[in-house]
């Protein structure tokens, strides 16, 4: 039997606030979300997210650092993110950690020091990596072929080209796609999602950001990953039955969800 349920591999739930947390993964599971996987990336931020992941059963977490966040970066951190894992096991990776230079690179250095520090960190502890890569595709995968030994990556709110995901796959990545997916204007993104292989696909919502249709505009909300998994069905021709029970495989291979339900 194939797994009937989808996973939200990015969702910052904690930052929601039209619904509780309560609220909110229980309207998820009315949309056939079954696990959520929450990442950090304000370091002020780790001790909630991390806490969330113990507190509810089909809540995992990610330990990282924004890029947008690597100012507040000290190496402290590595310590902190190493004791959590060392005692919940449902930390099942580093993120979301990368380069985004969408407003410029006045912190670029400081950019990219943290990225690497958390990508040995993730290597050290044998984790994969959840990455953030906006307006950096050459830069990011540069420091992925030098510096990543062991991870394997998932390229999170994938926002480059086919050639680009050509080179993602070349290197064993994951490619995750939420609600961009079904804007009007992201024409790009929906090539991504017609050429990806579906053994290498994973489905995200980066709520409360990034609301797909029919509720763009709206908050973004864990349950809302259907709807990107039924515009992905239509535009690969496919089940949308297929799209979810391969992406939540995919999840699980990816990261350490424990048995697939079914």
């Amino acid at each position: 039997m194939r797994p009937d349920y989808i996973v939200d591999t990015h969702s910052h739930i904690e930052m929601i606030e039209g619904l509780t947390v309560d609220e909110t993964l229980r309207q998820a599971l009315e949309y056939g979300v079954k696990k959520i996987i929450l990442p950090c990336s304000d370091p002020d931020d780790l001790d909630i997210v991390n806490e969330l992941s113990v507190k509810y059963p089909h809540v995992y977490s990610l330990l990282g650092v924004h890029p947008n966040d690597a100012n507040k970066w000290n190496d402290n951190l590595i310590d902190k993110i190493k004791n959590f894992i060392s005692q919940n096991k449902k930390v099942v990776g580093i993120g979301e950690i990368g380069l985004d230079y969408h407003y410029g690179k006045d912190d670029a250095e400081k950019q990219r020091e943290v990225f690497i520090k958390q990508l040995n960190l993730a290597n050290e502890l044998n984790l994969p990596v959840c990455v953030h890569d906006r307006d950096a595709h050459g830069e990011t995968l540069d420091i992925l072929r030098e510096y990543n030994k062991n991870s394997k990556v998932v390229m999170h709110c994938f926002s480059g080209s086919v050639e680009f995901m050509r080179e993602c796959l070349k290197m064993g990545m994951y490619i995750a796609l939420g609600g961009v997916v079904t804007f009007k204007n992201a024409g790009k993104t929906r090539e991504v999602a017609c050429e990806i292989p579906l053994e290498r696909l994973l489905l995200e919502t980066d709520a409360p950001f990034l609301t797909p249709e029919p509720h763009r505009g709206e908050e973004n909300r864990p349950a809302y990953t259907k709807f990107v998994a039924e515009r992905i069905a239509f535009l690969k021709g496919l089940p949308v039955e297929e799209v979810i029970a391969q992406t939540t495989i995919n999840a699980h291979a990816l990261y350490n969800l424990g048995e697939i339900l079914l």
